[in-house]
């Protein structure tokens, strides 16, 4: 597996605020955690939360800087722009942890301060 190419597709599944897109890179117990919220297990739960998150930007995009793996383990960091539907802008440093089975992100882990969104 090409580990850039994996986050890569990824990000733009997300950038393009596809919630179905997105739950493709997940296994069915998928267990997703952003920031300091609980986590949401499951691929279809997942697939909900993160189609109301959409719901409540107009958009946001992903700067991708690194890409490390190790076995079956991802990590990426970068900068993420959140768009506000009122036009305004916050962009703000991430880093994720992503512990793949089978291919799929099994446990993904998003760090990220978001609070001011």
């Amino acid at each position: 597996m090409d580990a850039r190419a994996f986050v890569e597709d990824l990000y733009r599944s997300i950038d393009a605020m596809d919630a179905e897109a997105f739950s493709g890179f997940l296994t069915e117990g998928a267990s997703f955690r952003f920031a300091n919220a609980d986590p949401v297990v499951s691929k279809d739960n997942v697939r909900e939360a993160v189609g109301g998150f959409f719901s409540m930007i107009a958009g946001l995009s992903h700067r991708l800087d690194n890409v490390w793996a190790q076995d079956d383990d991802l990590i990426s960091n970068g900068q993420v722009t959140y768009r506000r539907h009122d036009g305004s802008e916050l962009s703000v440093p991430f880093a994720t942890i992503f512990k793949l089975e089978d291919g799929k992100i099994a446990e993904y882990l998003i760090y990220v301060d978001a609070s001011a969104l």
